[in-house]
């Protein structure tokens, strides 16, 4: 039997978090010795299958200097790796990524590291930048989840990378939409990243137009307090809501007559591919590193505004609101999710890696 382990710094919330989550979930029923690791536990965890072994490096996360809390992992890391003995480590973020590299050194180890995020960001700096050109070339194999992704890091990564969407669960296709006419919804955290700021702005001129339409924004973050003031200050209260997060975002979707991504950088936004899968009509913006320029395909030039263009978000959402488009398009591109899909191509690409 075949024995993988996954390592990420917390499964707390997050996009990556959960692809990790549900991939373990997907190799251990598939037959795999499958464990996951984390750096730290956390009060609150996305739940993990039975069937994965669970182990983490700190009980309680360590409060330490960036150099001393990496050098602590890596050690920690290599001496799990030791007893566990998996055929391959399978990592996810910047910092787990070249704690994975390293902490396999010598060891009769594969490492499959995974880009998720814009490299511009993950990856900024001089140290950033070092990791990215440098360190990450010494795994075994890569996945990214968008060409434009791919393509800032060296051939020699490149060449031995695979492109691989994220999964969106079943039920997501299965979802029977109920839309209330104008239910704006956005789902991410509340974050400068996800720019909830340009939506509400976008959303306080539309509304103006359509005093029926409401924006409902689910999840949780530092910028609560900055966007509720915003809510108010617009005179948007009784228009738009902040939700706060939910594990139930299929039920968010059920009622939603559009879904807006208005993030000024992502990886591959799940809420997005969530939306379309359950069919709702979508608009996003352009953001790097090109995800929802390649999620929603041929579809994207009427869908897709520049980041932070307020006027343009609002003149889209106008149009959308005008429109009587049912979300079929999304629905069909959203295909490319399917998880046994997705999960195939991760299955065939780690046994190409375990096999070299």
């Amino acid at each position: 039997m075949k024995k993988i382990m996954f390592y990420i710094n917390t499964i707390h919330y997050g996009g990556a978090e959960r692809v990790m989550v549900n991939l373990a979930k997907y190799f251990s029923e598939a037959g795999y010795d499958t464990s996951l690791a984390t750096s730290f536990r956390d009060k609150w965890e996305y739940p993990l299958a039975q069937t994965v072994k669970r182990i983490t490096l700190e009980e309680q996360e360590i409060k330490q200097s960036r150099l001393m809390r990496n050098l602590s992992r890596i050690s920690k890391l290599r001496k799990i790796c030791k007893e566990e003995k998996p055929d391959v480590l399978v990592s996810f973020m910047e910092e787990p990524n070249f704690r994975s590299i390293l902490a396999t050194r010598g060891l009769p180890i594969k490492t499959l590291v995974s880009v998720r995020n814009d490299p511009n960001k993950e990856y900024a700096g001089r140290l950033g930048a070092f990791v990215g050109k440098v360190l990450l070339p010494m795994a075994d194999g890569c996945v990214f989840q968008t060409k434009e992704a791919q393509e800032w890091f060296p051939k020699k990564l490149q060449k031995k990378s695979r492109i691989i969407y994220n999964a969106v669960k079943e039920e997501f296709y299965h979802i029977e939409r109920k839309p209330n006419r104008g239910e704006i919804v956005t789902c991410g955290r509340l974050t400068e990243q996800k720019n909830h700021a340009m939506l509400i702005s976008a959303f306080a001129e539309v509304v103006k137009q359509y005093p029926y339409a409401t924006l409902k924004i689910y999840g949780e973050g530092a910028l609560r307090e900055a966007l509720q003031e915003q809510i108010d200050a617009a005179g948007l209260s009784g228009k738009a809501f902040l939700m706060g997060a939910t594990n139930d975002v299929g039920k968010a979707l059920q009622t939603a007559d559009l879904f807006v991504l208005s993030s000024d950088y992502e990886g591959m936004p799940n809420a997005l591919m969530e939306a379309m899968a359950a069919g709702v009509p979508c608009i996003s913006t352009d953001c790097p590193c090109g995800g929802p320029r390649e999620l929603l395909g041929d579809n994207a030039r009427n869908k897709l505004v520049p980041c932070g263009a307020v006027q343009q978000l609002k003149m889209k959402l106008i149009e959308q609101l005008e429109s009587s488009e049912a979300g079929k398009a999304e629905k069909k591109r959203a295909e490319l999710f399917q998880p046994k899909r997705v999960n195939a191509l991760w299955e065939k690409y780690l046994q190409e890696i375990i096999d070299r």
